[in-house]
């Protein structure tokens, strides 16, 4: 995660970022960390509009550099 875009996410950004990037579905995601989906949801959406990206892809491939 060294690309300079990712320095804006928080911890918890970058932790729900990377597991997007290993393709867990947001409930996934939420059963992981045990945390509600819809808080999953609104830091995908806050993923999606830091690193300036449309789709989950993307955000894997901002991770990769």
């Amino acid at each position: 995660m060294d690309d300079p875009r990712t320095t804006d996410l928080t911890p918890r950004e970058r932790e729900v970022a990377s597991l997007v990037a290993q393709g867990l579905s947001n409930r996934k995601i939420a059963d992981h960390l045990v945390i509600s989906k819809r808080t999953v949801d609104t830091h995908v959406e806050h993923i999606l509009a830091k690193l300036h990206v449309a789709t989950r892809a993307d955000i894997a491939q901002s991770l990769e550099g």
